[in-house]
């Protein structure tokens, strides 16, 4: 069975054109995607967000909690990590899976990527992983722009794409041939979109085997950095 079969699912209620597979269906295609890699990956973005002790981190489109948890390990027992997803279901999935560890607890809130419900800056960073290909093009400069508003002034983003495999074979496997949103995922446009929002870029790569990111910044405003010190 091809992963885009996997992943497909009925569109969710409250995001026409979003495709929300089951819980378990999302697990399943971690497993066989990445190849056993799957923690060493996670765990590799995670460090990648910058975030750090005690911070509060917001992981837009969560899923299954997957990077969540990564997250909370990260900014370990002073920090708080908070996930949202559209799917009532996912979330039901992740909560059962949230142990905290030695890392923050994680909370998990039913929400939308171009309409958080958080004030303004609120979370030092940001993290998306292998959502914005399953919004409408026409959502995803909106729901970047919701990531610029809730993450403080020198707050940083992180977000995660998938990368469309270059060989037959991967081809075949990720996509098999159901013209899912992964096989055209224009990855080429995240820093478009990214710096259309007000971040400022701070790196880029690739993670294997499947993925590439994008790390950025809300700027400090200038009336900050150029106001006189006391």
């Amino acid at each position: 069975m091809s992963i885009g079969r996997l992943m497909q699912g009925k569109p969710h209620a409250d995001t026409p054109g979003v495709t929300i597979g089951a819980p378990r269906s999302y697990e399943l295609c971690g497993a066989v995607c990445f190849a056993g890699r799957r923690n060493r990956a996670f765990s590799r973005l995670a460090a990648l967000s910058g975030a750090e002790s005690g911070d509060r981190v917001l992981d837009v489109g969560c899923g299954t909690g997957y990077l969540t948890r990564r997250m909370a390990a990260v900014v370990g027992p002073r920090g708080t990590v908070t996930g949202v997803d559209p799917s009532p279901s996912v979330l039901a999935y992740a909560r059962r899976r949230r142990g905290a560890g030695q890392g923050a607890a994680c909370a998990y809130r039913e929400g939308v990527a171009e309409n958080l419900d958080f004030p303004d800056g609120s979370f030092d960073t940001v993290v998306t992983s292998l959502m914005l290909h399953h919004l409408p093009e026409e959502l995803r400069p909106a729901a970047l722009a919701e990531m610029g508003r809730v993450v403080r002034p020198g707050g940083r983003l992180l977000v995660v794409e998938f990368r469309p495999p270059r060989g037959a074979l991967g081809r075949h496997l990720v996509h098999g041939g159901l013209g899912h949103a992964m096989s055209h995922n224009r990855t080429d446009l995240l820093d478009g979109l990214v710096t259309g929002a007000g971040f400022e870029i701070r790196g880029s790569g690739d993670v294997r085997p499947w993925l590439t990111y994008v790390q950025a910044e809300r700027p400090v405003s200038r009336e900050r950095t150029d106001r006189p010190s006391r």
